[in-house]
């Protein structure tokens, strides 16, 4: 199937009984008037669209692609899939420069690794962040994540005889923040599965997982690394391996969109996805123990990221945390922290991405904690630069704890 290419079965729109509650969760509506909202520009406007292509809305281009409209839907109607599906087939307008740089994060991280420091340091600088908005229309308030001198990838090819002598094997898809801007987390990670008896493997040669190709106009560099991903996962579920990640925005698009979105067939592959702490968690409940601290001690406030509420699997990674003696561990109400992905990043799109994250920013000022603990490395950089908390990853404060 091409990513051009959807059908009337595929996103149940008939199955809408017009209840509004999309509309009523949709964070994007309650700040900006300019969208009409999921149920107006998904289900409603299909049946128009698949009349005529002379009814596409621009004004689909506001939608975050947060899916908090799927999870609220009583329905099961696929709103967002829809909105995103529709763009995809009928927008053809070219992407701006800004947003090809956005979205190529394999890019951008390999040409500013080996210069880290000066990267980190020039596009910290006023001037820069004035000039970037007047010629790019990048928002000069947003901080952008530093980068690493060393990638991930580098430092667990080095580890790979050690990690190899475990009897079990997983292999970790750790996404572009892992790799080129944060590669500690992905150290934490190897940290905990070693204590839990499991080793680590890379994948042969992984790409972007593509949401920010999809959110930004080019399906069809989306549709590529798709199908790239695709094979080099199911090499790994060939030898037997489970593949974990430890970015939810990640695990969200190559489970679920690359089927929906691009037309790529993940079967063989999908259920061996799994989010790393879901993986720990079954390792756990099937026996496995780890060994924490005793003097470790933390007020912990958990955001629940927009995608992993759809997968579903925030549970796994609050009753990590919980497990944890010594955390006070409080679960913020459910939020959308506004930025998604690159959308926040936009000039046009800046002060809508800070409203819609206001109450969450709100709440953990309220709760006032040590950390907040996080799934999501986008949603770590607004919560960061909106509030000024620190965010960790569970997996990190899970490596934290152990002895």
């Amino acid at each position: 199937m091409k990513p051009q290419e959807f059908t009337q079965s595929k996103y149940n729109f008939e199955e809408c009984m017009k209840c509004t509650v999309c509309t009523a969760y949709c964070p994007v509506l309650q700040v900006n008037p300019l969208f009409p909202g999921p149920k107006q520009c998904g289900p409603d406007e299909e049946r128009l669209r698949l009349k005529d292509p002379y009814f596409f809305n621009t004004a689909l281009k506001y939608c975050l692609n947060c899916k908090r409209c799927e999870v609220a839907c009583p329905s099961g109607v696929n709103v967002a899939d829809l909105i995103q599906a529709a763009r995809i087939k009928y927008d053809h307008t070219p992407p701006k420069l800004r947003d090809r740089i956005l979205a190529s994060t394999d890019t951008m991280g390999s040409l500013s690794r080996p210069v880290a420091p000066l990267a980190n340091a020039v596009t910290r600088l006023g001037v820069t962040k004035t000039l970037l908005d007047a010629t790019l229309q990048i928002d000069h308030r947003r901080t952008f994540p530093k980068y690493s001198g060393r990638s991930f990838e580098s430092w667990l090819r080095r580890r790979s005889k050690e990690q190899s002598a475990f009897k079990e094997q997983v292999a970790y898809y750790h996404g572009c923040y892992v790799n080129y801007n944060y590669p500690q987390l992905g150290k934490d990670l190897v940290k905990v599965l070693n204590a839990l008896g499991v080793g680590v493997q890379l994948l042969e040669k992984e790409k972007c997982c593509g949401i920010a190709f999809i959110t930004n106009g080019m399906s069809g560099r989306a549709t590529k690394n798709a199908r790239h991903n695709v094979g080099v996962l199911a090499k790994a579920v060939e030898k037997g391996q489970k593949v974990v990640t430890t970015s939810s925005t990640c695990t969200l698009t190559i489970r679920e969109e690359y089927p929906n979105l691009l037309g790529v067939d993940n079967s063989a592959v999908r259920d061996a996805f799994l989010m790393a702490t879901r993986f720990i968690y079954e390792k756990l409940e099937q026996g496995a123990t780890l060994k924490f601290r005793a003097d470790f001690h933390k007020k912990i406030a958990y955001h629940a990221p927009c995608h992993l509420e759809k997968l579903g699997w925030g549970i796994f990674s609050e009753r990590l945390l919980q497990m944890i003696p010594g955390v006070e561990l409080t679960q913020l109400d459910s939020s959308c922290c506004g930025i998604a992905g690159t959308y926040g990043f936009k000039k046009e799109y800046y002060e809508a991405s800070q409203l819609i994250g206001a109450p969450l920013f709100e709440q953990i000022r309220d709760v006032d904690p040590e950390v907040v603990a996080c799934d999501c490395e986008t949603c770590k950089w607004q919560i960061e630069m909106s509030t000024g908390y620190p965010v960790m990853n569970p997996i990190s404060l899970l490596a934290d704890a152990l002895e």
